[in-house]
């Protein structure tokens, strides 16, 4: 495993880590969700994401308990969340960034997870109904009060983020430091377009989510939807139409060859892909098995096999999405 810095942080995370979006809660047990950390862990990951909304917290209670578990040095791994959902239907608790909220939620989440801090908290959407100066100034002493170390947003935009750091460097406030935004072969504007000036300008880092397109990336949906998929579980319905979408298919199918040629499956392509990117400080995977976090792993040995040629080539692949 490498480790790269968090942005212009001194905070150095894998390069590859390990989340708990869908899976935990909703498609595995606790003691396979331990199963899949602990080999995580063991391969070297340092970073494991969460977020408030994930299960309506019970994301946060498992991953909790199975630290607690496992009883690693708390100084060895990172741990995340992220606020904006909520877990309520008050008008301060659901789809809010504001100071009452954000305050409160910190707490909640330590409680889930037991613990005395997080390290990484983001915003996780923006939140148009409030200032971004009240936001900047609650996720500043949410760090200042000790229950987190570094802020960031999710799915931001580039103006959003210069607008909040701008806000914290004016205020002598912690600014934000990393940004979670989606990004994979399929989805590519934002991190490496829109983002482009933000890496340099005030050293942005990325945690970036779905590297495998949703699972569209593995090859898995060439020939249909199945029935244990992803989109088809209750929630996920707005997967389905991407999932089938013909020029999106044809796409991935194009791509097969290249993995085959790299001895390698479509996911390890998928994920090594994401990795070279210079600018992405982390990729987050998931897995719902053992086997399939020991497969993603191994998309670590597909990284220097992406010769320029390959890129190249990949990226002319992609044109046709």
């Amino acid at each position: 495993m490498n480790y790269r810095r968090l942005g212009s942080a001194g905070l150095k995370v894998s390069e590859l880590s390990f989340g708990s979006w869908v899976s935990f809660g909703t498609q595995m047990n606790v003691d396979t969700a331990y199963e899949c950390m602990v080999a995580a862990y063991d391969a070297g990951v340092n970073f494991f994401d969460n977020a408030e909304a994930y299960a309506r917290g019970e994301s946060e209670v498992i991953m909790g308990q199975i630290f607690k578990r496992a009883g690693w040095r708390r100084a060895s791994y990172i741990v995340s969340t992220k606020f904006y959902w909520g877990l309520n239907d008050g008008p301060n608790e659901r789809n809010t960034l504001n100071r009452k909220y954000l305050m409160q939620a910190i707490d909640g989440s330590l409680k889930r997870l037991d613990m005395e801090y997080v390290d990484l908290i983001f915003c996780h959407r923006p939140d148009p109904n409030t200032p971004i100066e009240e936001t900047v100034f609650a996720m500043s002493d949410i760090i200042r009060q000790g229950k987190a170390l570094y802020w960031g947003t999710s799915e931001w935009s580039a103006d959003e983020i210069r607008a909040a750091w701008e806000i914290a460097e004016r205020h002598h406030l912690h600014k934000p430091q990393m940004e979670q935004p989606q990004y994979n072969m399929l989805h590519r504007e934002r991190v490496e377009k829109e983002y482009a000036r933000l890496y340099g300008d005030i050293g942005l880092g990325l945690t970036i989510w779905s590297p495998l397109a949703s699972g569209l990336l593995t090859g898995k949906y060439n020939e249909g939807i199945p029935a244990d998929s992803r989109a088809n579980l209750p929630g996920y319905e707005w997967l389905r139409s991407r999932m089938s979408d013909p020029n999106v298919l044809k796409v991935v199918r194009a791509l097969q060859p290249v993995a085959d040629e790299l001895g390698c499956t479509m996911s390890q392509l998928a994920i090594a892909w994401t990795v070279k990117n210079p600018h992405v400080s982390t990729v987050i995977t998931g897995a719902s098995r053992v086997s399939q976090v020991h497969e993603n792993m191994k998309a670590l040995e597909v990284v220097p096999k992406l010769t320029d040629d390959v890129m190249a080539r990949i990226d002319a692949i992609l044109k046709g999405a």
